[in-house]
C-alpha cells in the first residue's frame, strides 16, 4: 500500500448531544471522494480518533468502507496502548479497512528500538497493511526505519516531526538497505497543513501529502496539488502566500485549532459537521470571520491566477473543476 498524491483525513461530526452523525459523515465522505483523492484516513487525528469510544470507531470506519465502496483505500487510524491499538487494529479489520496509520503509544517515550517493537506487536494484530505515524514520542532513527522493513505489514512511515533532515537519513537508510521491500516502502508527509512543507519534502523523496485543507476547501487544496506537481512556482507561492500561510498562523494561535478550524471551514461551506470534543475548543467567532476572509482571499488568487492562465494559453490551475458541483466553501461560486 504505498500511495502516490493528494491524501484525505475526513473529520468525524458529532451532533449537539455528542452523537456520531452519520448522515453528514456520509455526505463529507463523498466531498472528499468528489476530489479523488489517493485514499481516504479515516478516524485519524483530523478525525478526532483519541475521542472516540469503540462502537463509535467502528461505525466510523464501517460507514466510510461502505460509502466509498473500494473508490479508493480507506486506511484507518489506531492506537493508544499496545494492547488497546491491536484492539482497535482488529475492530478496523474486521469493519472493513484497507489499512491501518499507527499513531503515537499514549503518553510512553521509549527508544526507536521500543517503537519497533511496539509496531511488530499492533501489526501482528491483522494482515492489514500499515502505516507508522511519526510524531511526539514516537521518532524513528535510520537502523529503526531499516528495521520496520522486517515487519511484512509495515508498508511505510508518516511524518508529522518536521524535521527534513532526519527525515532525510531515514529515506536515505531505507532505499539504500538493499532490503528486497525498500524500494516499494512508503513516506508520507504528515505534517499540519503539509503544503507550506512540501516543496522540502518533495526534494528528499517524498511526494505524497496529507491534507487538512481537502476537509474544508478541496477548491484551494487541488489547484496547489496541481501546481506542486506542474513545478508551476508562480501559482505555488501565490497560493501559499495568499491562502495557506495565513490561514496557518491563524491555526497557530490556539491549541486543536488544526481540527476545530478545519471543521469550522467545512461550516463556512455549508456542512456543519458539529463541534469538536474536549480537550479541543471550537473556533471563536472571530476566528471562524478571518477564516472566512482567508478562505475569500485565496479564491480571488486563484482566479486571478486562472484568468492568466487562460490568457496565455496555460493549464489552469482552478481545482473546482474536478470536483462535480460541490459548493464552494465560503458558499459563493469560483
Amino acid at each position: 500500500m504505498r500511495l502516490h498524491g493528494l491524501l484525505s483525513f475526513p473529520l468525524t461530526p458529532f451532533t449537539p448531544d455528542d452523537k456520531i452523525d452519520l448522515a453528514a459523515y456520509a455526505e463529507h465522505l463523498e466531498r472528499q471522494l468528489a476530489a479523488a483523492p489517493a485514499a481516504l484516513f479515516v478516524a485519524c487525528g483530523t478525525g478526532e480518533f483519541t475521542a472516540l469510544g469503540p462502537e463509535e470507531y467502528r461505525d466510523v470506519v464501517a460507514t466510510a468502507v461502505r460509502v466509498v465502496d473500494g473508490r479508493v483505500p480507506v486506511v484507518a487510524g489506531c492506537g493508544g496502548g499496545p494492547r488497546l491499538a491491536r484492539e482497535f487494529a482488529l475492530a478496523a479489520a474486521a469493519s472493513g479497512a484497507d489499512g491501518l496509520l499507527l499513531l503515537p503509544p499514549y503518553l510512553v517515550a521509549g527508544t526507536p528500538g521500543g517503537l519497533v517493537r511496539h509496531v511488530r506487536y499492533v501489526a501482528e494484530a491483522t494482515a492489514l497493511p500499515l502505516v507508522v505515524y511519526q510524531r511526539a514520542n514516537a521518532v524513528l532513527d535510520p537502523a529503526a526505519a531499516v528495521a520496520l522493513l522486517d515487519i511484512p505489514t509495515v508498508t511505510g512511515v508518516k511524518d508529522g516531526l518536521g524535521d527534513v533532515d532526519a527525515m532525510l537519513r531515514l529515506v536515505t537508510a531505507v532505499r539504500t538497505s538493499g532490503h528486497p521491500r525498500a524500494a516499494a516502502f512508503g513516506f508520507l508527509n504528515g505534517l499540519p497543513t503539509a503544503e507550506l512543507t512540501v516543496q522540502a519534502y518533495r526534494a528528499i523523496g517524498v511526494d505524497s501529502y496529507s491534507s487538512a485543507v481537502l476537509c474544508f476547501a478541496p477548491d484551494l487544496a487541488l489547484a496547489f496539488h496541481r501546481a506542486v506537481e506542474r513545478g508551476d512556482e508562480h501559482a505555488v507561492r501565490t497560493l501559499l502566500a495568499e491562502f495557506y500561510l495565513p490561514f496557518v498562523a491563524l491555526r497557530d494561535l490556539v491549541p486543536g485549532y488544526a481540527v476545530a478550524l478545519v471543521k469550522a471551514g467545512a461550516r463556512l461551506g455549508g456542512l456543519d459537521l458539529g463541534p469538536v470534543r474536549p480537550p479541543l475548543v471550537d473556533a471563536a467567532p472571530e476566528h471562524v470571520e478571518q477564516l472566512a476572509g482567508i478562505l475569500a482571499r485565496g479564491r480571488a488568487a486563484l482566479a486571478t491566477l486562472n484568468e492568466a492562465a487562460a490568457v496565455d494559453g496555460a493549464a489552469a490551475v482552478d481545482g473546482a473543476a474536478a470536483l462535480s458541483g460541490a459548493p464552494a466553501v465560503d458558499g459563493a461560486a469560483r
